[in-house]
């Protein structure tokens, strides 16, 4: 993925200020994962890429230093909770965590 994408955090804040990582899923408006049976549509897109629809990518779990990164709240700060169910649902169908 190119360019600077929005980042579903699921670690604590806890874990996430004690050890400067984060652990989730990358987001992504590409509107080739309209067909991606593990990209669950997480609602319309802000800023430059508004109008389109914002793809959060279950089947992609990343952890990095956000620190060492400069990262930043997203403006939309959380997922409403019906997108953010069918995330967990469907990251739960692909490593069983629970």
């Amino acid at each position: 993925m190119r360019d600077v994408h929005p980042f579903l955090v699921l670690s604590p804040r806890a874990f996430n200020a004690k050890t400067s990582l984060v652990i989730g899923l990358p987001m992504t408006t590409a509107e080739y994962n309209a067909d991606n049976p593990f990209a669950i549509a997480a609602g319309q897109a802000r800023g430059r890429k508004a109008g389109q629809t914002s793809y959060v990518l279950c089947h992609q779990p990343k952890s990095f230093d956000w620190r060492l990164r400069s990262a930043t709240p997203h403006p939309m700060k959380r997922l409403s909770d019906a997108p953010f169910t069918q995330v967990c649902e469907r990251l739960n169908q692909i490593i069983q965590v629970g």
